[in-house]
């Protein structure tokens, strides 16, 4: 039975202030850099034979952390990047709330609209997530287990579209991934299903922040 990891990166003081990310390249905090120690630790106990991590900085040092405890090389696939929030990229929470009223009660309605005028929507993100995962689980053996290290919409998008659960249905009733907290899907015949969903090591060390 192949198995599949979503992991989501470390804190990053962006998470920690509600800073909208996007595809901003930030390094992990020293919060960030402790949580993935820890948590590289958890998943190596789930024997994993793959790596694949998105490109950006503080989702492929946190899966660096597990190649360290594990020995496996980590490859990158810029299709796990973070959803693209275009002009909102550095904008605090508040100040997107401010400038952008119509479009935050858009998403807090569970609409799917492009972000910050040009950037993505969910749709966009599962599409080329799922590719990348597609194209990552082609080679995986039948007892393999890939650990994808990715971000906090892409990686609640991935496990969506992987289930066969709609992403709208998906963003009003699953809670985004915290820092560092995986979910771990295995295959059957009729498919994938999800084992686990936010599991991490303590809650002591985890940033609740979904952006």
């Amino acid at each position: 039975m192949r198995r599949l990891v979503v992991w989501r990166h470390g804190e990053t003081e962006h998470n920690a202030s509600g800073i909208w990310q996007g595809q901003l390249d930030t390094d992990l905090s020293s919060r960030g850099v402790e949580q993935a120690r820890a948590a590289a630790t958890a998943l190596a106990a789930l024997g994993p034979t793959r790596i694949v991590s998105s490109d950006l900085r503080r989702a492929s040092h946190t899966a660096a952390a597990l190649g360290g405890v594990t020995g496996l090389p980590v490859e990158y696939d810029v299709r796990f990047r973070e959803i693209h929030v275009g002009t909102w990229q550095g904008m605090s929470q508040g100040d997107v709330a401010e400038r952008y009223p119509e479009a935050v009660d858009a998403l807090s309605r569970g609409e799917d609209i492009v972000r910050g005028d040009h950037g993505e929507s969910v749709a966009h993100v599962a599409e080329r997530v799922m590719a990348g995962a597609q194209d990552a689980l082609e080679a995986l053996p039948d007892d393999g287990a890939l650990v994808v290290t990715t971000h906090g919409v892409a990686g609640r998008a991935l496990v969506a579209a992987l289930i066969g659960l709609p992403q709208h249905q998906a963003w009003l009733s699953m809670g985004g991934l915290r820092n560092c907290h995986w979910a771990e899907l295995a295959e059957h015949r009729t498919g994938w299903r999800m084992l686990t969903w936010n599991v991490g090591v303590t809650d002591s060390v985890v940033s609740t922040s979904d952006r």
